[in-house]
């Protein structure tokens, strides 16, 4: 109980240098924090992938169309239960800063993705409007989109203005299901796009093949690819995971570079605690050497400048975690579509608490050691 109070008052005799460091403390290890919840962010759809999903796509790029008319084919492949498909649409809502995922869908699409909830009323209603659409629960958030609103909107890869009715509201099956994106009727699409482009027309961007069994996905593959081989619209077909890593892939570069940043704040200001705990060291190297004159052991005078510096680093942690919640909640609301799912993982915050624990030991770690070896004659002529 001494021992505890001792570095109590230690660690607060001068407050000026311990708000200083604990303000450190808690904005390196925020934004770690918060850096590392981006990185997950950026892998979440990747990590949300169905394990018996398929993603069937133009061998060339996804910007290259598929025929419709694959559907049956691919249906009747043994070990396929379901196919859908969609056709990415790429809109704008009002001004290009509100931009969010659209994809023109087929009646069973939404079947194969459980994880996006819709009410049977709200589905009915979807289902008998051509032009109805079903938007995330988050997109109505943002945008204040409700039941029964037009949603107009300015096309690029289908040039003209859309106007859709907002006929549904998804959630999540999950806190990490993307609520950021809107649906509507392929049918609809097709139609217009008979009128106005009719080579582009009977065209998608890619199929969802749900297999009955998660075994049978690389037969599938192989299969389906070898069906369309030297076809004027030849396929790759991969699992939904490796499909999304696809895009993460694209900015791999970004996500490296955050990882680094997050590690190299921790660093930082590792420095500057180690920093504050030579010069606390330094400035008591009288009182040390009192200590070992009484009778205490150099471990009892290392641990000392250690206690004070794990409870630092722990009391900085603790807030640290403690604000990155409602920090995460108010970044999320800033960013809009970017990251469809932003929230602190547990892994993050065991992250989080890692640091702080390592930082509060290695910047103790010298300091200690010096203070221990320090002898008492040497100590006690530095008093005064």
């Amino acid at each position: 109980m001494y021992f505890l109070k001792l570095i109590l008052r230690n660690s607060f005799r001068h407050k000026l240098r311990t708000a200083l460091t604990l303000a450190g403390l808690v904005v390196a290890i925020v934004a770690f924090g918060l850096l590392q919840t981006v990185v997950t962010a950026w892998y979440n759809n990747a990590n949300m992938a169905s394990a018996t999903r398929l993603i069937t796509r133009n061998a060339i790029s996804l910007v290259f169309p598929m025929p419709v008319s694959y559907r049956q084919k691919i249906r009747a492949i043994d070990g396929v239960r379901a196919v859908a498909y969609a056709n990415w649409f790429g809109a704008i809502y009002k001004e290009p800063k509100n931009f969010f995922p659209q994809f023109a869908i087929d009646d069973a699409y939404l079947d194969l993705f459980p994880e996006f909830v819709v009410s049977e009323a709200e589905r009915r209603d979807f289902q008998r409007d051509r032009k109805g659409c079903v938007v995330g629960r988050k997109l109505a958030e943002v945008y204040g989109f409700k039941l029964g609103d037009n949603l107009t909107l300015k096309g690029t890869i289908f040039p003209g203005e859309w106007t859709f009715v907002v006929r549904g509201i998804y959630d999540g099956a999950s806190k990490k299901t993307d609520l950021s994106q809107m649906f509507f009727h392929w049918d609809y699409l097709n139609e217009v796009v008979k009128q106005r482009y009719r080579r582009r027309a009977d065209q998608i961007g890619f199929y969802v093949i749900e297999a009955a069994h998660a075994e049978d996905m690389a037969r599938i593959s192989v299969e389906i690819d070898s069906q369309f081989k030297n076809s004027t619209a030849e396929t790759l077909t991969e699992t939904e995971k490796a499909f999304q890593l696809g895009f993460v892939s694209m900015t791999e570069s970004i996500v490296v570079a955050i990882r680094l940043v997050s590690y190299l704040v921790i660093f930082i200001i590792m420095a500057v605690m180690a920093n504050t705990m030579a010069m606390t060291a330094r400035e008591r190297i009288g009182e040390y050497a009192t200590l070992k004159a009484l009778g205490f052991s150099s471990g009892f005078v290392a641990a000392t400048i250690l206690g004070e510096s794990m409870l630092l680093a722990m009391l900085g942690g603790a807030a640290s975690i403690a604000l990155t919640f409602p920090l995460a909640v108010e970044f999320s609301k800033h960013t809009g579509s970017l990251f469809p799912v932003f929230q602190v993982s547990p892994d993050t915050v065991m992250l989080q608490c890692a640091c702080a624990v390592i930082i509060g030991l290695l910047a103790a770690l010298l300091p200690a050691r010096h203070a221990a070896q320090v002898r008492i004659i040497e100590g006690l002529r530095s008093i005064g």
